[in-house]
């Protein structure tokens, strides 16, 4: 995560202290050229990907109409952990928030830990998009997925060389065909359900949701599986406070886009979902199968079945675009707090991090290898790792909006101006779910790769750190300011 200042005096003594941690400089050489607009929509795209337009399709198999009710509780937790980053972002807003508020509020190798983690997951991330892609261009084509996964990985790390202007604009236009196509999609299924059209019309009703074995068909538990499916739907709901650093006025832009993620998630995933399996019943979906394709396919529509499975293919290379924005900016963040190369450091005359960027481009190549040698399980076995590294950040945000917290309430911190509601019960309650869902991936015999590898990773960062805690005592990598 970058480490850039925001430049907002709040009065008191610490206050300069505070937004200056990460080193020299406002801005640290990056061009606040992301408008209110292009945040909004960054917010409101950025967690509609794989997650929703795939991995669903998985997740409805396990639990049919029952979903609906996952998405709805993992929904509510998500909104605890965003508010909670929000109360930290208007406290000391940097784009660095997450390893800066571990640093911190709970130690400097919590903030080491974070920081390497949080990269670590837009790296994954970015394979588990590509990996989507390459599966959506077989609907189409009958293309090796390495080969469409390789293009994909060299166009994106090409697009990401320019301004984050442009990026920014990209990105804009990215998340409003996934947003449109959602909506488009509910409207249809609602025209369906009225007006009977196509060939699902005479069996389209709201019963579909109960009345096919039941609204749990099968139990609670297999409700209880898809939660970690569902979650990862979720991440990425946190990358609007990365961008803290290249908004214009992130002060009213960022608890604005915060303040949207319930509606996000009522229209976008619920609403979808109710209207969806309304429309055909939740028998007809299967792993590996986009379900906005399958309803199309299953509607009769097959030039629908088309359109929806483009939308779906420009979201998940949004996202990996996205993925590859971060990162770069995560390992030069690093860096300008000594927990990284210093080469990561570099910017362009654009003022993008491009040795960043690269490198984390170089490591996405990964996820072609994996298209290659497991073309029908890639998507599974990066989902997994994606997730827990992925919930660990959320766990840090959480973890120290409950120490800030309690500092505030010592009178030894400034109150944010963006207090998350019913703090630190609700953060202690998004913590336990979060737990929960850590239990169940140990159960989970797909998920339970991502549990062998944490501990493996754990260890590389703990020797890291004494690496460079016994090469620099003193450094800055090893306060908590």
């Amino acid at each position: 995560m970058t480490s850039v200042q925001v430049g907002k005096e709040d009065g008191h003594g610490d206050g300069n202290a505070a937004r200056s941690a990460a080193g020299g400089g406002e801005d640290q050489g990056y061009h606040r050229a992301l408008g209110a607009r292009q945040i909004q929509m960054i917010a409101i795209g950025g967690a509609i990907g794989t997650g929703l337009f795939l991995g669903a399709g998985k997740a409805i198999s396990k639990a049919g109409p029952s979903l609906i009710l996952a998405y709805a509780i993992a929904g509510l937790v998500i909104f605890f952990i965003m508010r909670a980053l929000g109360e930290l972002l208007m406290y000391r807003p940097v784009s660095g928030s997450f390893s800066d508020y571990a640093r911190e509020f709970i130690g400097p190798f919590a903030g080491f830990a974070t920081g390497w983690t949080y990269w670590l997951f837009w790296v994954v991330t970015g394979m588990t998009e590509v990996t989507a892609a390459a599966h959506y261009m077989t609907y189409w084509f009958d293309i090796p997925q390495w080969v469409s996964a390789l293009i994909f990985t060299l166009i994106l790390y090409g697009a990401n060389l320019i301004s984050v202007k442009i990026f920014g604009e990209l990105e804009f236009w990215f998340s409003m065909v996934k947003v449109t196509a959602i909506v488009g999609m509910i409207l249809i299924c609602a025209g369906i359900i009225t007006l009977g059209f196509t060939d699902a019309g005479d069996t389209a009703s709201f019963s579909l949701l109960w009345s096919d074995g039941g609204f749990f068909p099968k139990g609670i538990g297999g409700t209880l599986m898809t939660l970690q499916i569902v979650m990862f739907a979720f991440l990425a709901v946190e990358l609007v406070g990365v961008t803290a650093g290249e908004s214009k006025d992130p002060e009213k832009t960022l608890p604005k886009a915060i303040n949207t993620v319930p509606w996000r998630i009522a229209v976008f995933y619920i609403g979808a979902l109710i209207m969806i399996l309304s429309v055909v019943s939740w028998t007809n979906f299967e792993p590996g199968v986009s379900p906005f394709v399958a309803a199309f396919d299953k509607m009769g529509l097959a030039v629908g079945a088309g359109i929806v499975n483009f939308v779906v293919l420009t979201a998940a290379l949004s996202s990996c675009n996205s993925g590859m924005y971060s990162t770069g900016r995560m390992l030069r963040g690093l860096a300008l707090n000594n927990q990284g190369p210093k080469i990561f450091t570099r910017l362009t005359r654009n003022g993008t991090p491009l040795i960043g960027t690269t490198f984390s481009a170089a490591l996405m190549m990964f996820g072609v290898w994996i298209n290659y040698q497991w073309p029908g399980e890639a998507f599974n076995k990066i989902v997994s790792f994606a997730t827990i590294s992925g919930m660990w950040a959320w766990i840090m945000i959480l973890v120290s909006q409950i120490r800030y917290r309690a500092k505030v309430n010592r009178g030894e911190l400034p109150e944010s101006t963006f207090k998350a509601p019913g703090a630190p019960y609700t953060s202690w309650f998004a913590l336990c779910f979060i737990g929960l869902v850590i239990v169940l991936m140990g159960v989970d015999k797909d998920a339970r790769v991502s549990l062998y590898v944490a501990p493996v990773w754990g260890l590389l960062l703990g020797v890291s750190y004494l690496v460079l805690r016994k090469r620099d005592p003193e450094g800055a990598a090893f306060s908590k300011r």
